[in-house]
């Protein structure tokens, strides 16, 4: 293998043709020729010693060595935006890019107004929003600031508890016009329901504790339409599509929405802020963090 360690770009482009699945797909990506990034896929192979890609019909199919190399690439490419926003905000001035993740519902329903009003007072701002209902690692710097459902466990981190939402089961008076108004968990089973397509951890421990809650009744209980994302669940819900759970807060603003069940169906989850300790001294995301904590508390229970 030869020892000379390849520059950072060749992983850049690597990375680029993985995603892309071609060549000229990477090379537009990057903004860079084809016969440049073929250059640097050559020079990769040449430093790690083996084949990334083989050539078919359906374009560039990597190989087993390539696939173990990406995980590596792809830190790489989180470090590389990190060190990039940290050195886009450097000194004391509210400047340079913060990127934010936050579920779905909460991204595109509660965080746009106080990331208005962040602009409003520090013009040189940036955000950057990840809408996304995983646990993004933010000791990885996969983002600056996280708003999270569940508490993060890593070490190293800031965490606020802001308050909790309350998760009940909402229609539009239209729909419930129509097909009737449940009055007890069995009537659900005649509704059309809005739920989710593919189950994840955190949704089977939502599921876990309903069940538990209800001794059964909710087992013979399917969703005549499905999607895994919690915005369109929302949107189907508005839409009179049918009966889904929903953020009270967030139904409150649609007038036309109306509860059910409420005196069987309630949960609450609570709702956290965090960011790296190493961020807690950068002005940028100081700014960041306690405008959310402000805009989510509004929010809240």
């Amino acid at each position: 293998m030869n020892r000379h360690e390849p520059d950072w770009s060749l992983y850049r482009s690597f990375l680029a043709v993985l995603t892309e699945g071609s060549l000229s797909g990477a090379a537009r990506a990057l903004g860079l020729t084809q016969p440049t990034l073929a250059r640097h896929i050559d020079t990769l192979e040449q430093a790690v010693g083996f084949e990334l890609f083989v050539r078919s019909q359906a374009g560039l199919s990597p190989t087993d060595g390539a696939l173990a190399l990406k995980p590596y690439a792809e830190d790489l490419s989180r470090m590389a935006a990190a060190m990039l926003r940290a050195a886009s905000g450097h000194g004391s001035a509210v400047a340079g890019t913060v990127r934010v993740t936050a579920s779905e519902t909460i991204g595109a329903e509660v965080l746009p107004p106080v990331f208005a009003e962040l602009g409003e007072r520090h013009p040189e701002l940036e955000i950057e929003l990840v809408l996304s209902n995983t646990v993004d690692n933010l000791l990885r710097r996969e983002a600056d600031i996280a708003v999270r459902m569940i508490e993060p466990a890593q070490d190293a981190l800031v965490v606020r508890r802001i308050g909790t939402v309350t998760l009940g089961c909402y229609a539009h008076t239209r729909y419930l016009d129509r097909a009737g108004r449940p009055r007890t968990l069995h009537d659900l089973k005649r509704h059309s329901l809005v739920g989710f397509d593919r189950e994840t951890p955190e949704l089977r421990s939502l599921r876990r504790r309903v069940s538990e809650g209800f001794a059964g009744a909710l087992d013979d209980i399917g969703f005549s339409f499905r999607t895994d994302s919690d915005l369109a669940q929302l949107m189907a819900i508005r839409a009179g599509v049918g009966i889904g759970i929903c953020q009270a807060a967030l139904a409150r603003r649609t007038g036309d929405l109306e509860r059910v069940l409420p005196k069987i169906f309630a949960f609450k989850l609570d709702v956290f802020l965090a960011m790296h300790e190493d961020l807690r001294s950068t002005p940028r995301c100081r700014a960041v963090f306690d405008a959310l904590a402000a805009g989510l508390k509004s929010h809240v229970d």
